[in-house]
This record gives structure tokens, C-alpha cells and sequence, in this order.
């Protein structure tokens, strides 16, 4: 089996990920719920965590990185804390589900308006449409860092000095390129940043978190334990502990921590600039093949590794379906919960057919991919 599904969840992971969550759910016992070793120990590992998070995505302190189940729960906490009743939104047509649905329900429950900056038919945003909505103000800017249908990789340094202007906290979804491209907050100006570790950091499913800069306060989402200030009345509004309500998933967490670790010693920018050559090396045979549209890949200042197509016209599904089936090769297909990019690209009726590479992808499975996508076009059309 190939798989080229990276960009929904990572299937080959560090060998150190799996010993890392097997010796926890033999020693580990509640996070901040003791002062026995097996508590400590869960502390411990939920701090290194912490520490290395705020290391990739360049957060003040780590003191300053919450843990969520992912990056759906982390902009769900930070959209809900960042615009008021009645305030104002703005995103791009790039966004994801996690993020339009958290601000369409504000609009809908709380009398925000949420406005949408255009992606243009080659995926890049339309800078002009995106500041000329700033020109009023708002509350909040939430935009992604690379589209997870073409993995276009956006100008944010730009979009934050525009949100800032406007008076607007900046929240960065960076589910695709937490672990794929360097992150630093600061340097991007991201007030808040919205990571899963279930993509790139190689962690488990149910991890992920958010970052968030000094003087930017985020308030609970979710309340209850928090294994301090039991005889308050309400949750401790301090970081991280605020965003942290309940039992932490400290197994998975040290899974997360050996991911990272991986990523660290690795490089993020050596990473980067391998998958990058693969990722070349697979849109170039596919521009090749008659019938088939590549989606965006040029609409930003780099690129994740992901290659999104558009093929003969031909339902999505059946495509991924006819992959796996006769060439054991797995991918995406659909609308990729970007509905709007969707529209964008003029892929609404049939989807899309993603490819996306990892760290464990080689040269000889990128030539697979190609051989088999010809041999579908063939089988297809």
C-alpha cells in the first residue's frame, strides 16, 4: 500500500511515537492530579510537550501552548474567546470547516458578521479584496496558513500587519504546515496559532493545541477540573491551565512529544525542502497526463506537500476508489471540508483528487503514483 493521505492524518509515524504512548499507558496516572511518580511522570512528559511545541511554532514560553483534541478544538476555543457579541470577522475563501463553521455559528448565534476575502481560479488570495475589508476594522482576522485542498502557502506576515492596522487579533490555522514549513509567531505576527499533531508532527489523533502570543488573553471555552483552585467558583483564567479543563490526554500528548522531537532533530526546513522536491517531482508527471487539471500550487509564497487534482472531470471518488482498488494507493477525494476554495476552483460537482506526501514518502512511491493516476486516466475516461 501506498499512501498519499498525509494532509487528513499521518499513517507512518516515528517508531519512537508508539513506544512513547505504550510505556504511558503503563505508567502514566492524571496530569496535575498528584504529587505520586506516576502523576509527576505524566506532568513531566505533558511538559516536554509543551516545551518543544513552543520551540516549532515559536511561542513566547510554554507556558503559553494549551493542549486540545486538535486544531477543530483549539479554533473553536479561540474564535468563541476573540469575537464579541455583535463584532466583526474576516477570513479568506481558503478557510477550512474548522474554521468557517466556529464563525458562522458566532454569526448565527451571536449577531457577528463575517466576511469572506475571495481566492482567485489559480488559489491565491485576492490581497486588494482581503485589506479593502479591513478598511472598517474588526475583532478578529482567522486565516489559514496553507490551503489543505492545494496546499498553497499564504502571505501571513503580510495579513497579520493588515489585521493588526484594523484593530483585529489574528488567528493562524496551521493544521496543514505545523511539522512542513518553519513557524515562528512572533516573526509572522499570529496573535494565536491553531496546530493538530496528528498531520505533520506525527503525534496521535486526539492532540493538538494552540499557542497563543502575550497580552492576548483567551478565555475557557470548557470549564470544570482543572486539579488547582478547586474551591473557586470559576475556572482559573491563567495559561494553559485555563484552556485545559478536564483530564489531559497525557498518552497521547507523549506521543506528540516523540513526533515532535522527530521533527526537531529532522529540520523542519530540511524536511521542507525534501518533501518540496517531491512533491515538484509528482505535479510535473501529472501535468503530463492528458486530462488531468492541477489545482492552485502557484497561488502563494510556497507550498505544502500536497497536489490536488482536477481529473478528466470525472467524480472524485470514482478516481480514488479505482487507485486504491487496482493500485493499492491512497488519497482523498471530495470536497476536503473547504467549500469555498471548492467554488473557487470551479470543482464544486465533482471534488477533487489529493495527493499529499510526508516525511517517509519516497522518490520510488511518487513514481508509482504517477504510473498508476495514467493508468486510471486510461481506465477512466
Amino acid at each position: 500500500m501506498i499512501y498519499f493521505d498525509n494532509a487528513a492524518t499521518t499513517l507512518r509515524k516515528p517508531p519512537e511515537v508508539a513506544d512513547a504512548v505504550v510505556r504511558a499507558l503503563g505508567a502514566f496516572g492524571g496530569v496535575g492530579r498528584g504529587v505520586h511518580g506516576a502523576s509527576l511522570d505524566a506532568g513531566m512528559a505533558v511538559f516536554e510537550a509543551r516545551e518543544t511545541a513552543a520551540r516549532l511554532l515559536g511561542a513566547p514560553c510554554a507556558a503559553r501552548v494549551s493542549f486540545a483534541h486538535n486544531a477543530t478544538a483549539a479554533l473553536n476555543i479561540a474564535i468563541a474567546s476573540t469575537i464579541p457579541c455583535g463584532g466583526r470577522a474576516v477570513t479568506t475563501a481558503a478557510s477550512h470547516n474548522s474554521v468557517l463553521r466556529p464563525l458562522f455559528k458566532a454569526r448565527d448565534e451571536r449577531g457577528c458578521k463575517v466576511d469572506v476575502a475571495p481566492v482567485r481560479p489559480d488559489a491565491s488570495l485576492d490581497f486588494g479584496a482581503y485589506e479593502r475589508l479591513l478598511e472598517g476594522g474588526a475583532d478578529l482576522v482567522v486565516a489559514t496558513h496553507a490551503s489543505n485542498l492545494t496546499g498553497d502557502v499564504y502571505d501571513i506576515a503580510r495579513m497579520t500587519a493588515s489585521a493588526h492596522a484594523a484593530g483585529a487579533v489574528f488567528v493562524l490555522d496551521a493544521a496543514q504546515t505545523a511539522g512542513t514549513v518553519p513557524i515562528d509567531m512572533g516573526a509572522l505576527g499570529a496573535d494565536i496559532v491553531c496546530f493538530t499533531g496528528h498531520k505533520s508532527l506525527f503525534g496521535p489523533q486526539g492532540t493538538g493545541g494552540l499557542a497563543v502570543a502575550e497580552g492576548i488573553e483567551v478565555a475557557p471555552l470548557f470549564v470544570g477540573g482543572s486539579g488547582t483552585a478547586s474551591f473557586d467558583e470559576q475556572h482559573p483564567r491563567f495559561m494553559p491551565e485555563a484552556l485545559e479543563a478536564g483530564t489531559l490526554n497525557a498518552h497521547g500528548l507523549a506521543g506528540l512529544a516523540a513526533g515532535m522531537a522527530f521533527v526537531e532533530r529532522e529540520g523542519v526546513a530540511a524536511s521542507a525542502a525534501r518533501l518540496g522536491l517531491l512533491t515538484e517531482r509528482f505535479e510535473c508527471g501529472a501535468r503530463e497526463v492528458s486530462g488531468v487539471r492541477v489545482l492552485g500550487g502557484r497561488g502563494g509564497i510556497d507550498r505544502c506537500p500536497i497536489v490536488a487534482l482536477d481529473v478528466c472531470g470525472i467524480d472524485s471518488a470514482m478516481v480514488a476508489d479505482e487507485l486504491y482498488r487496482e493500485h493499492s494507493i491512497c488519497v482523498r477525494a471530495g470536497a476536503h471540508c473547504a467549500p469555498l476554495m471548492h467554488r473557487a476552483l470551479a470543482t464544486e460537482q465533482n471534488g477533487a483528487v489529493r495527493f499529499s506526501f510526508s516525511h517517509f514518502t519516497t522518490a520510488e512511491e511518487i513514481d508509482e503514483g504517477i504510473s498508476a493516476l495514467e493508468a486510471v486516466v486510461r481506465a477512466v475516461r
